[in-house]
């Protein structure tokens, strides 16, 4: 990777290839005894695997707070990485599809799109724009075409409102949705897919990453980790010994709270368009300027952040390859992307009181858990 500039720290850069996100599933998917040495070692012989995401549950987040979370810190297990950018539309969509960003192509979570008015930004987690609900024109299994859990109908044990969303059905493309009201259903239902059968069975649950959000890394946060330690404890009630619980997450937090700050007026007049988030964004620039656009934004901003071409970006593997000309055109030529605890906002994105943030790649954000343990169902004698 080139030398990083300005004295700037390295970045933590996904493993793809190996212990990484989009590495997991064709692991499970892999016969027992030929599943890589980075797959914890009660999951390596499994017959039987619960793939539980909880959505923003770093790594370093939890090292710190192991003493709220005895189940998890029992369980046995070691950091992989998340993927780039460190956002929950990309990661999820590189776990279940068990690809990286590059090959299916949701390199961001706000993308450009061609719209009813042209060129729009797409949240991809609402699947909408400008111009309201984007799914008559970003069709959503034409937006990317890659078979989840590599065609099998796994059973997806996810909340039931997810269901049908444009995002959920790009990425779960060929699962089942087994809804769930609230969380306390989530190992009633797991279970319920594993007496059942099914080798692969996959959940997820978005809490902590929705407290991180809205209230920092403070009591909240570690209320809402006792809680999903006592799921998982649940969860791992209702499992055979036979059968093994593999928990991860798709990113890690940073809390930056009064640190997000609307962007330089300068850099929003000189840049045509502006698209990713606060800790990734992307600049788009004005035809034959974006030396110039890339000269601006180093100079306004690269004391604390990686401010880079998307040459470079691509070229140095962030996205764990070559991107293809419609994943390229989702994304802008300058990309901004912070070290320092910081968010550069720009005004349509809707979300400028977030107290935690990810999407860069610092090890806080990078970092997630892959912890497993058999069940601890007792038999019935």
């Amino acid at each position: 990777m080139a030398t990083a500039r300005n004295g700037a720290p390295p970045p933590t850069l996904p493993a793809y290839g190996g212990p990484c996100l989009s590495g997991i599933v064709p692991a499970l998917l892999a016969p027992p005894g030929g599943r890589p040495g980075w797959v914890p070692a009660p999951a390596g012989r499994a017959a039987q695997t619960v793939l539980f995401v909880v959505d923003g549950l770093g790594w370093n987040q939890l090292q710190t707070r192991r003493h709220l979370a005895p189940t998890l810190a029992s369980m046995v297990g070691a950091p992989v990485t998340s993927v780039a950018p460190t956002t929950t539309a990309t990661a999820l969509a590189s776990i279940a599809l068990g690809v990286p960003p590059a090959a299916h192509g949701m390199v961001g979570y706000r993308l450009v799109v061609d719209g009813p008015t042209g060129k729009e930004v797409m949240n991809v987690l609402r699947w909408r724009t400008v111009s309201g609900d984007a799914r008559s024109f970003v069709p959503p299994l034409e937006f990317q075409t890659e078979e989840a859990f590599n065609g099998r109908p796994v059973p997806v044990v996810s909340k039931a409102d997810f269901g049908g969303s444009g995002f959920s059905v790009a990425h779960l493309r060929g699962s089942r949705l087994v809804g769930w009201g609230v969380a306390s259903s989530i190992a009633v239902e797991v279970g319920r897919q594993v007496a059942a059968g099914e080798a692969l069975t996959y959940a997820y649950y978005e809490g902590i990453d929705k407290i991180a959000h809205m209230r920092g890394l403070g009591e909240e946060y570690d209320a809402e980790l006792v809680a999903v330690d006592r799921i998982v404890a649940d969860i791992l009630a209702v499992l055979p010994p036979e059968a093994t619980l593999l928990v991860t997450a798709d990113h890690g937090q940073v809390e930056v709270g009064d640190g997000a700050q609307v962007m330089a007026e300068e850099l929003l007049d000189a840049a045509e368009m502006v698209s990713g988030e606060a800790r990734f964004r992307w600049l788009h620039a004005r035809p034959g300027q974006a030396e110039d656009l890339l000269a601006t934004t180093r100079r306004l901003y690269g004391h604390q952040a990686w401010v880079l071409p998307v040459e470079q970006v691509i070229g140095d593997g962030w996205f764990g390859g070559p991107l293809d000309k419609r994943a390229r055109a989702r994304i802008g030529d300058v990309a901004l992307v912070p070290w320092e605890p910081v968010g550069y906002l720009e005004p349509a994105d809707g979300d400028h009181r977030l107290v935690c943030r990810h999407g860069s790649l610092t090890d806080d954000e990078v970092l997630v858990p892959l912890l497993a343990a058999p069940g601890r169902r007792r038999s019935a004698g």
